[in-house]
């Protein structure tokens, strides 16, 4: 039985997640890092990777990790979402990591890279665009455009025509480019065909990529449901302290409406995600179609979310001092990553056997 709750063990994760999050990347630190040209900030990744353990949660404790699911890191990912945090935990502790784990964690490359990402050390990336599909079939180019948190990383994991190779960033050429988030970076990533090191034959490969994808898919599920939220959130707190006509603008029926509307929204997306954690956590068969639902509905609920919180927060959200926009456009990059929602939708249908949506 699919489990939505969250334990005691992930609220008190959240705790903590919030709190770190709060004192280190609150919204004036975000956009100040996103001025300056690089957006992550200074510390963050220590404290939450390996300070407190995050980036270790998929990988199990003989390998040097938590030992935890992907419950756990859903709940760190809504957190950031939340906090439209620029850090690379979704590319790393998620993609990279899920990838490398379906490979043969006893070979010395894959046990020495999943150690350094488990201790918060090594941030990985694999080497496709963020808008890769999981069902597609992936990239084995020498140069690939549109790489999340690639100037991030220490190792990227490139997928060549004999197999997936672990290369050092030093060995490659990451030429940043203009995303329209700019808390996730993106980059194009060119490799030499003999650099890095050989990790797995192209079968394997394959199938460990698409596993760490549709990790990456469901889990982002959670990163959406944060920021609607946030927004959902901010949007009724604006609400309740801006007066129009001697009272508060959230008393004025239309508003309450599109309020109430946006609740239920974010309702049925928190158990969508949380279906989807709950899936690859136990390694459910039906987690294909559970993260396909998930992201169907999640991207546009977030989507719709940080429209909402923008508009009713009326001239003050058009501005850049305040985070609405942030949201925004982590919303609409989020809509477009690892498979859009109109993909996710012909998932589902093929999978249920139904006709594909007009």
């Amino acid at each position: 039985m699919t489990d939505l709750l969250y334990s005691e063990t992930e609220d008190d994760l959240r705790a903590a997640v919030r709190s770190l999050l709060t004192d280190r990347a609150d919204p004036s630190v975000v956009l100040g890092r996103i001025e300056s040209g690089d957006p992550y900030v200074p510390g963050l990744w220590k404290s939450l990777a390996g300070d407190m353990g995050a980036a270790g949660l998929l990988v199990p404790e003989k390998l040097g990790g938590q030992g935890a699911s992907h419950r756990e890191a859903a709940v760190v990912l809504e957190e950031l979402g939340r906090a439209v945090a620029p850090a690379p935990y979704l590319t790393s502790a998620v993609v990279a990591t899920e990838t490398l784990l379906a490979l043969d964690t006893e070979s010395a490359p894959v046990a020495e890279l999943l150690s350094g990402l488990a201790g918060g050390r090594t941030v990985a990336v694999l080497a496709v665009p963020l808008s890769a599909d999981p069902g597609a079939e992936p990239p084995t180019t020498d140069r690939v455009a549109g790489v999340a948190d690639a100037a991030a990383a220490d190792a990227l994991l490139v997928l060549r025509a004999d197999g997936l190779y672990a290369v050092p960033s030093a060995e490659a050429t990451v030429q940043a480019q203009t995303p329209l988030d700019l808390t996730r970076p993106l980059a194009a990533v060119t490799t030499d065909a003999t650099s890095g090191t050989r990790l797995a034959d192209p079968d394997t490969a394959f199938t460990a990529i698409r596993r760490g994808l549709l990790a990456g898919a469901g889990l982002l599920a959670s990163e959406q449901l944060g920021l609607a939220e946030w927004c959902l959130e901010e949007t009724v707190r604006h609400t309740r302290e801006r007066y129009q006509f001697n009272r508060p603008v959230g008393s004025f029926q239309a508003l309450k409406h599109r309020m109430a509307q946006l609740w239920l929204e974010v309702v049925n997306a928190r158990a969508a995600a949380r279906a989807a954690a709950d899936a690859l956590a136990t390694g459910s068969p039906d987690a294909p179609l559970t993260v396909a639902v998930a992201q169907a509905y999640c991207s546009k609920v977030a989507v719709h979310a940080a429209e909402e919180c923008v508009q009713l927060h009326g001239g003050i959200g058009m501005t850049w001092e305040h985070p609405a926009h942030l949201a925004l456009k982590r919303a609409k990059s989020d809509q477009i990553a690892l498979g859009s929602a109109g993909r996710h939708q012909d998932t589902v249908a093929e999978l249920v056997g139904l006709p594909a949506p007009a």
